[in-house]
């Protein structure tokens, strides 16, 4: 036997090469595991009607939905009469456009959100074809210039921003190519060169629209989604770098967005501006939030949207929830955001795909940042600049694209490791 053992030890090159090869049983079914798993492709349901959904993250945006359409209505009737002659004039649409974004939204949370990996191209083409057609089209009947911004796009009677849909492409593509690329991430050729190309291409067209602060927030989603996804700090720093000159040099020496420079100027000193600098909006917005004290002069009851503070259904509608509802008001809206927002990533980093995972973050982080630059610029802590707030501003297809991306999150609550009902 000493010898078999022996002569087994030393004559292992003399097996001849049709000889077995004994292979322990359990790795032997490890190894046919890991090839079956590397020949399967995963199919998905294309609806997932039978899963549950996050009902605390439901009811969160029910809640802000009816908040918001209280609250429009008491900021818009009385702009609405005036100009309109209908009191119900804003509400009654924002209203048909909030059933018909329920609606949308409720069946796009039954929708296999992996299925969103196909249509990432897609998407994104419509997008920049769409920010393209903006340009192109400047000033005419289907892009219309309103109150000296290029941001709109009119088809078929239908107007709404193309930079809406341009976030979501970003940050479904985005999400895409984190999921593809998975360690990859930490190298320059996959973790930041293709994505500074997407946002070098959304985030231009965006910027040449005079869409500053939409641009800005683009530019910070894009961020928060490559820095979780593993893209190294020093790439950030350097572009950052680079990126803060060239806008600095921008805005200080050219014209052509002199307005921008004009918004910082008034921000400084809204109260004493500079000459031709027009700062009435935020000063009408401030004295809107200082007359809301503690508790608010009520419902219904603020003076500011008696035509001293412009548009008060769009932009700056939280002016009149301070007004109305006063701080303690003004602070449980905020709280409510703010849980949105924590149930949002909640909801993400549950998610049983690093894909899955990704959008929720991006669509969370779309709604957060958005939320917080509108309350900045509402009470000018942030210069004047055109950012809508969630579930509250006016803007009827902006509401159905905001509660389309909470179908897709819902979806991804139906999958992610969390008691649904």
């Amino acid at each position: 036997m000493a010898q078999t053992r022996r002569s087994t030890a030393r004559g292992l090159e003399r097996v001849p090469r049709t000889a077995p090869v004994h292979v322990p049983d359990d790795e032997a079914a490890s190894a046919a595991a890991r090839r079956v798993r590397r020949r399967e492709r995963i199919r998905y349901k294309i609806f997932t009607l039978g899963l549950g959904l996050d009902m605390p993250m439901l009811f969160l945006i029910l809640v802000l939905l009816s908040v918001g359409l209280v609250m429009l209505f008491s900021a818009s009737y009385a702009y609405a009469y005036y100009y309109y002659g209908n009191s119900y004039h804003f509400v009654l649409r924002q209203g048909m456009f909030a059933v018909l974004g329920v609606a949308a939204m409720l069946l796009i949370s039954t929708f296999d959100y992996h299925h969103l990996h196909k249509f990432n191209i897609i998407v994104f083409g419509i997008a920049v074809l769409l920010l393209i057609l903006v340009l192109v089209f400047k000033g005419t009947a289907i892009a219309p210039v309103k109150n000296g911004a290029n941001r709109w796009i009119n088809i078929a009677g239908l107007e709404f921003q193309p930079s809406e849909i341009a976030k979501f492409a970003l940050i479904l593509m985005f999400a895409h190519l984190i999921a593809l690329y998975g360690p990859k991430m930490s190298k320059f050729r996959y973790g930041f060169l293709p994505f500074a190309g997407i946002l070098l291409l959304i985030g231009g067209l965006i910027f040449l629209e005079s869409h500053v602060s939409a641009t800005l927030i683009i530019c910070l989603i894009a961020v928060l989604m490559m820095f979780i996804g593993g893209t190294k700090m020093r790439y950030f720093v350097a572009i950052g770098s680079v990126g803060g000159v060239a806008l600095a040099c921008v805005l200080l020496f050219s014209d052509k967005f002199a307005y921008a420079m004009n918004r910082i100027y008034g921000w400084l000193d809204p109260f004493n501006p500079p000459e031709g600098v027009d700062t009435w909006q935020t000063v009408q917005s401030l004295y809107a939030i200082g007359s809301g004290q503690l508790l608010g002069v009520g419902i219904g009851q603020s003076r500011q949207k008696y035509l001293y503070l412009p548009e008060p259904q769009n932009d700056f509608i939280f002016a009149i929830v301070c007004e109305e509802l006063g701080f303690i008001g003004a602070l449980l809206v905020i709280i409510l955001f703010a849980l949105f927002i924590w149930r949002g990533v909640y909801i993400s980093l549950h998610a049983r795909d690093r894909f899955g995972m990704m959008l929720g973050l991006g669509i969370t982080f779309q709604f957060g940042i958005q939320a917080v630059f509108n309350i900045c610029v509402v009470t000018n802590t942030f210069p004047n600049t055109g950012i809508s707030l969630p579930f509250f501003s006016y803007g009827g297809t902006a509401l159905v694209m905001l509660l389309c991306e909470m179908g897709v999150l819902l979806s991804i609550s139906r999958h992610s490791n969390i008691e649904k009902t």
